[in-house]
């Protein structure tokens, strides 16, 4: 649906409040600790696909606009165990991804890293934060979601799993939408391959060029909701991803000393608010999900 009266997009403010409210309640309930976001860093997520850098000129040096805050999760993790964090994000995608629907320039998204954590221990914990949500919009927001004609269902748990080799397999590269558009619960995909992803998710080492990442998948179309996985942690593998990925080790080398100091072996995962509540107020544009979106291209934006 689109937001067309005062009243549906009142709706779905409400339901987008009471989805964060109870984000951040599962997430104490589970021992998680809230930190605040970081906004300007010399380092920043780098992504595999096409963004434009958001540069900042911090004092004489060069500092960018956050992207997602993993390098800052990681850190964390020296001083505190689960952390979790309201994460505004700032990617300034191609204009042409505008017309599909869920793209926006700003954003933000819901991260935690956990320590000492397997990619089976935060999927679990992602399982449980998506269950706990759909709950709790469900007791508290009855009336907003009448008012949109949206009916949500809680998933079963656990959720089912594919690999991105099957999925790949099954519908052709890429193949979120495809695969989203068969599904009738969120489910996962998980196993992709070093080509596609980051140089900090971790190479499982049993099996080389196979990540410990994982991305859950809305049904009916609505596509990814999170992605995460295992972090790599060693420098030594660090610096081999980096080499291997053909990224020069000076872009990083703010990092890369964070990572000599010692980082904790680690997993989490990013989960995207505007998403989540796109998907539950069930809405054709990602826009109506929030107030002054700004879409990619979109320089009337306020």
């Amino acid at each position: 649906m689109r937001v067309t009266t005062e009243k549906e997009r009142i709706a779905v403010l409400t339901i987008k409040s009471e989805i964060v409210r109870s984000a951040g309640a599962f997430l104490r309930s589970e021992g998680f600790t809230e930190i605040l976001p970081v906004l300007l860093s010399p380092i920043t997520d780098p992504l595999r696909h096409e963004t434009y850098d958001g540069k900042v000129d911090f004092y004489g040096t060069p500092y960018q606009l956050t992207k997602s805050m993993i390098f800052h999760k990681q850190i964390a993790l020296r001083t505190l165990p689960k952390i979790f964090c309201f994460s505004p994000n700032v990617r300034m995608e191609p204009a042409d991804r505008a017309g599909l629907g869920r793209y926006l320039a700003e954003f933000v998204q819901l991260d935690l890293e956990v320590r000492d954590a397997s990619r089976n221990d935060v999927m679990a914990v992602g399982e449980g934060l998506v269950c706990s949500v759909f709950n709790a919009v469900l007791d508290a927001c009855g009336d907003e979601l009448l008012l949109l004609g949206r009916t949500l269902s809680v998933p079963t748990r656990p959720f089912a799993r594919h690999s991105y080799a099957d999925a790949a397999e099954r519908f052709g590269e890429p193949f979120d939408d495809a695969l989203s558009g068969t599904l009738d619960a969120p489910s996962w995909v998980i196993d992709f391959p070093r080509r596609i992803r980051e140089f900090y998710d971790r190479e499982d080492p049993s099996r080389p060029d196979v990540l410990l990442d994982m991305d859950l998948m809305y049904p009916e179309g609505f596509g990814e909701a999170l992605s995460g996985g295992e972090r790599e942690y060693e420098p030594d593998r660090i610096h081999s991803r980096l080499d291997r990925d053909g990224i020069p080790r000076a872009k990083f080398s703010r990092y890369l000393e964070e990572v000599k100091a010692g980082v904790p072996r680690s997993a989490g995962f990013g989960i995207g608010i505007e998403r989540i509540t796109r998907f539950i107020c069930g809405l054709d544009r990602i826009e109506d999900a929030r107030l002054f979106p700004k879409a990619p291209g979109d320089c009337q934006a306020i």
